[in-house]
């Protein structure tokens, strides 16, 4: 998986960098797009990482049924 991980963007903004990404072909199914929040800012990179995975499969699951 890969991962694109945006602090400081308007929803607006990250809406639209999502976009960019999937029209350029970046292999977007396979990429967990995510905004900072309060409490993730605290997270070690790993466990963001882990849980932002655990998110884009579980999203992934959903889609498919």
């Amino acid at each position: 998986m890969k991962a694109v991980i945006m602090h400081g963007y308007t929803n607006e903004e990250a809406f639209a960098v999502m976009r960019a990404i999937k029209a350029l072909g970046l292999e977007a199914e396979n990429t967990a797009f995510a905004t900072t929040t309060p409490t993730s800012l605290g997270w070690k990179v790993e466990d963001l990482l882990e849980h932002l995975a655990q998110e884009h499969e579980a999203m992934g699951a959903r889609n498919r049924n």
